[in-house]
């Protein structure tokens, strides 16, 4: 684990950013700036970790063995990118066991977007189309993020999110071209999705206490409320080319803004299930600390292994 860096000037770091250079892990940086870096890449990787439960409930019961396929697959890349993000996170000078004890108990977040349930095969492709493109519309910019361990990790991590976008599409393209009942679904699950989707960029801009300081420092490239539009304008004419439904009756295009308008955002339920009164937190977070449990062991042996072959090899 590298040293922490330096506590650099606030003002004097914001000017050294406006050259578009990357911060790396040895640079002096602002105490302020690190601590806001930790928390939205250990919240990122906390999400990619428990974003694995909502599918992987799903891949003993996929329709088919090419379903199956593709799905485990698509779970195990979750596993990946909350690897690398814990990762970019340690080059902060944090442990990763810290980390995950803090979303154990309570003190880290994870994305709100994970505690809902997927009650039928059709939210698999919901999460996928509208989930997964709302992670992209958010998670693109990041790959300017001036952190540096961040951007590069992000590279990959948009490349494997599209792949899960265009999954999820093609499940939805499926169903809504097949049986009534298939096509119900599909609508079913998109109406559930929707709004929860619209609340994964977060409050208002005018009620996000951090985003227009990460936007400050180049951690952010975007607004909260800026990225909710890109998204609403990607996902209407893929709505129309599906032939599913948004839940919102005040969608239309805008001339002079050139946007889609939409309705107004509930975000009472973002807060509510933030605070941990979402239909899954308990199940979620259950589950989450179990698996960790029950895998000590695992942890135990290696570390064992590891102690060993380092005195083995001082001896030689």
């Amino acid at each position: 684990m590298p040293p922490g860096p330096a506590d650099l000037d606030p003002e004097t770091f914001v000017e050294l950013l406006a050259d578009e250079d990357r911060v790396e892990p040895r640079d002096d940086m602002p105490a302020a700036y690190r601590k806001t870096l930790v928390r939205q890449i250990a919240q990122h990787a906390h999400s990619e970790i428990i974003g694995m439960q909502p599918e992987g409930n799903w891949i003993s019961r996929a329709p088919s063995l090419k379903r199956k396929a593709i799905l485990m697959a698509k779970v195990q890349d979750e596993a990946g990118h909350g690897l690398y993000l814990y990762s970019a996170a340690e080059t902060l000078g944090v442990d990763r066991a810290d980390l995950i004890d803090q979303l154990h108990s309570g003190r880290q977040k994870y994305s709100s977007i994970f505690n809902y349930p997927t009650l039928t095969w059709a939210d698999v492709g919901a999460i996928g189309w509208l989930v997964d493109g709302a992670a992209i519309t958010n998670q693109v910019p990041l790959c300017r993020c001036s952190y540096g361990p961040y951007s590069r990790a992000m590279v990959r991590v948009c490349k494997e999110e599209s792949f899960h976008q265009r999954q999820g599409f093609e499940i939805l393209w499926t169903l809504s071209h097949g049986s009534p009942a298939q096509r119900a679904m599909a609508q079913d699950a998109v109406d559930r999705y929707w709004w929860p989707s619209l609340m994964m960029f977060g409050p208002p801009d005018d009620d996000s206490p951090n985003s227009a300081q990460s936007m400050a420092w180049g951690i952010k490239r975007f607004s909260n409320d800026d990225l909710r539009q890109r998204f609403v304008d990607m996902t209407v004419p893929q709505s129309e080319a599906l032939g599913l439904t948004l839940p919102d009756p005040e969608i239309r295009w805008n001339d002079e803004r050139g946007h889609y308008d939409f309705g107004t955002i509930d975000f009472t339920e973002l807060f509510e299930v933030v605070k941990g009164n979402g239909p899954c937190n308990a199940e979620r977070m259950a589950h989450k600390v179990k698996a960790h449990e029950d895998g000590a062991w695992v942890r135990e042996a290696a570390a064992a292994y590891a102690a060993k072959h380092a005195v083995a090899e001082g001896a030689a």
